[in-house]
């Protein structure tokens, strides 16, 4: 049997357990989600988001780890079983999440609460890139902005949910956001101070449409939005051009997606007399090692913005924006 086949059978039998369960009266229900109740998240990202809402309320369990590519991730029988005994789950959306979006479907389609909090931001706001035609940009935690608006989708979501803690929620949710503005204006700020010829933000993949439209730096990929695309020897060669003609000083890697690209713009750079440096690792679709300061949402944006900074000429402080930075690099 493959393990593909082997998931779902597991995900039969239990949700044949979950549908016994389903006979649980309204006031044993009650209490446990007033007492406390188990959430599960797909992302980092948005793991940080329930936490910092729901605090000793929830348990909150994090599927994709640092490091982990979530546009790649294949769930395992031991993720389809996290989902299925949640209270509620929450995951990012507009297709991030790729091969494990399938089973939060078939999960949801039993009644459980499910939610995708960038599937609730206004589309308004979002990006929908050319060559992503028919579909929008998931990416939207680059952009602080945008991530309070996905703060506000999930407090929305736990008092609907859990309605007796919702001035518990509200206070939360209104103390991290006011956190999230000081974040937003902090990125502005060093961003601003980069010399505006120098504001070119070179990556491995297209992850930084969001922080570059909100924050007035160019961005360029070498892979599309989602890794799944594979960067072809043009896109290579056209970034290489940009790179000699705008005089790039830095390209960045990132701590999710395979740096052999990103090397092969700089060895294409040497070849035309024009010396590139690698200026840092970014967090794009994972956030730093869960424990330290680059784990929460603030200090993996903090670390982004202070390293471009500091790459690209511009003025932030050595340690970011709360002088917690720790994360070193291996280059």
């Amino acid at each position: 049997m493959s393990v593909v086949k082997y998931i779902y059978l597991v995900f039969a039998i239990m949700i044949a357990g979950i549908s016994c369960r389903k006979s649980e009266n309204s006031d044993q229900i009650k209490s446990r989600v007033t007492d406390h109740y188990k959430v599960v998240t797909t992302i980092g990202m948005v793991g940080d988001i329930v936490k910092q809402v729901a605090q000793e309320k929830a348990e909150v369990t994090n599927i994709i780890g640092e490091g982990v590519d979530p546009h790649l991730y294949k769930p395992t029988r031991g993720d389809v079983a996290e989902f299925l005994n949640a209270d509620i789950i929450f995951y990012s959306g507009l297709s991030l999440e790729g091969k494990m979006t399938d089973v939060l479907v078939k999960v949801a389609a039993e009644g459980k609460p499910v939610y995708a909090v960038t599937e609730l931001i206004d589309q308004k706001y979002l990006l929908e890139p050319a060559e992503f035609a028919g579909h929008y940009d998931p990416h939207v935690w680059m952009d602080v902005k945008g991530w309070i608006q996905a703060v506000q989708a999930v407090t929305a979501s736990l008092n609907k949910f859990d309605p007796g803690n919702s001035t518990y929620y509200a206070n939360n949710s209104e103390q991290y956001i006011k956190l999230l503005n000081e974040l937003n204006n902090y990125v502005f700020m060093s961003i601003a101070s980069i010399p505006e010829s120098s504001r070119v933000l070179v990556t491995a993949h297209d992850a930084f449409n969001y922080f570059g439209r909100a924050y007035n730096i160019d961005v360029m990929g070498i892979q599309g939005i989602s890794t799944e695309s594979e960067a072809g020897l043009k896109d290579i060669n056209n970034l290489i051009d940009v790179i000699v003609r705008r005089n790039v000083k830095a390209v960045f890697v990132e701590t999710s997606v395979a740096s052999k690209n990103v090397m092969a713009l700089i060895e294409g750079a040497a070849r035309k007399a024009k010396s590139v440096k690698i200026g840092g690792t970014l967090f794009s679709d994972a956030m730093g090692l869960a424990g330290s300061y680059e784990g929460t949402y603030i200090g993996m944006i903090d670390h982004n913005a202070t390293v471009i900074t500091h790459a690209l000429g511009g003025t932030a402080p050595k340690n970011g924006m709360l002088g917690k930075l720790t994360f070193k690099e291996k280059h």
